[in-house]
C-alpha cells in the first residue's frame, strides 16, 4: 500500500528554510552514525517524488548534478502554478489539489512510498487531502526566527518513534488529522 511521507528537517523554531530559501543552517549540523531515519533506507522504499516549485528550483540550483538533470531517479510530480522554463526527464508538471492527481501518483509509485520533498505548504495540502501518512523530521539545534514553516496549518500528530543523530533530534509522526 502506498504511503505518503514527508521526510524533512527543521529548525527548533519550526522552519524548513530561512526567508531566502537557504538551508545553510542544516548543512552545517554535525551528524553521527546512528539514526532512526537513515536516508538510504528511506529512499530505497520511495517509488515517486512530489515537490513544490520553490524546493524544485532550490534543488536544481544546489544539487551539483549534470546541467539539465534532475537529482532523483524516481518519477517526480512538480506541483506549481508556474511551469518551469525547461522540461526535465522524469518530471511531470501538475497543478491543482493533490487528490486530483492521486491515481497518477500512486500508479507510478507502484505500491512504494511517495516522498513529499517540500515544502511545508505542499505537505499541508497533502495532509488536508488525507494524503499524508507520516512526517519524518530531523530537528536541528538552530533558531531562525522567520522563514518557511515546517507545516502550514494546524494538525494533530502521534509520535511513533524518536532518537538522535549527532546534533539532530529525530522523530517519526503519524498524521492524525487537521485541527479545527
Amino acid at each position: 500500500m502506498t504511503r505518503y511521507r514527508f521526510y524533512t528537517a527543521t529548525t527548533l523554531d519550526g522552519f524548513l528554510a530561512d526567508e531566502h530559501h537557504s538551508l545553510d543552517w542544516l548543512l552545517s549540523q554535525p551528524t553521527g552514525e546512528d539514526s532512526i531515519l537513515p536516508y538510504d533506507d528511506f529512499i530505497a522504499g520511495v517509488g515517486a517524488i512530489v515537490t513544490g516549485r520553490s524546493t524544485y528550483d532550490w534543488v536544481l540550483a544546489h544539487d551539483g548534478t549534470v546541467e539539465g538533470a534532475w537529482v532523483f531517479t524516481q518519477p517526480t510530480f512538480l506541483f506549481t502554478h508556474r511551469a518551469p522554463a525547461e522540461e526535465r526527464e522524469g518530471v511531470t508538471v501538475v497543478s491543482g489539489p493533490p487528490d486530483g492527481h492521486r491515481a497518477a501518483i500512486e500508479e507510478v509509485a507502484g505500491g512504494e512510498d511517495v516522498w513529499i520533498v517540500g515544502g511545508g505548504g505542499l505537505a499541508a495540502e497533502f495532509a488536508r487531502a488525507g494524503m499524508l501518512d507520516e512526517i519524518l523530521v530531523s530537528i536541528a539545534p538552530v533558531t531562525l526566527g522567520a522563514g518557511k514553516p515546517l507545516l502550514d496549518g494546524r494538525f494533530d500528530l502521534e509520535l511513533l518513534e524518536h532518537g538522535t543523530n549527532g546534533a539532530l533530534l529525530e522523530a517519526r509522526y503519524r498524521v492524525v488529522g487537521e485541527r479545527s
